[in-house]
């Protein structure tokens, strides 16, 4: 099931416009896990420098989903992506357990930010088809995922190369977005 079925359930006023910012560090699969949604070929993804976009349009309705490079010296640009954001995808690389910490730290400042406050938060835990691959649960434990209290959130297990568990998440972003646009 891809966007279009995504979409399809969402839809629920005329012309209502969905902004999903996608971030993580460089090389937790974000492009990937975009390309997958909008269903494109998969075999040759190189890293984002900058940011891509998807947008699709289905019967009046408008997915914006904003793909944002995860280097180290693209970060501090993130926050020029925040302002209405609508739901926040962050991805982690669920197999590169020396950077746990990185990405933690990363996601923290994240659900920190004023302009982020509030906004419902999808945890996909990429690269679950690597046999490496550290479980959902483990992830949300080390990170702490728990203690959020100021917002919904969930972490959902996944591998965008085969798409496995991506349409759960994004089921989880549909009934969140319908909840807070209400």
């Amino acid at each position: 099931m891809g966007l279009l079925s995504i979409l399809r359930k969402l839809k629920s006023t005329p012309d209502q416009e969905v902004r999903i910012l996608l971030l993580g560090l460089d090389n937790a699969g974000k492009t990937t896990l975009l390309k997958q949604l909008a269903s494109e070929d998969i075999s040759h993804i190189t890293p984002t420098q900058g940011f891509n976009i998807k947008s699709v349009q289905s019967q009046g309705f408008k997915l914006n989903v904003w793909d944002i490079g995860g280097q180290r010296k693209i970060r501090p640009y993130w926050r020029n992506y925040f302002e209405n954001t609508d739901i926040l995808i962050y991805v982690i690389d669920s197999a590169d357990r020396k950077r746990f910490e990185e990405t933690g730290q990363e996601l923290a400042e994240l659900l920190d930010e004023e302009k982020l406050s509030g906004v419902p938060v999808l945890i996909f835990a990429n690269k679950q088809d690597l046999l490496t691959a550290a479980p959902a649960s483990e992830i949300a434990e080390g990170l702490n995922l728990h203690t959020i209290r100021d917002r919904v959130w969930q972490i959902q297990s996944c591998s965008a190369l085969s798409g496995e568990g991506v349409q759960d998440g994004m089921n989880w972003v549909c009934k969140n977005v319908s909840a807070k646009k209400k």
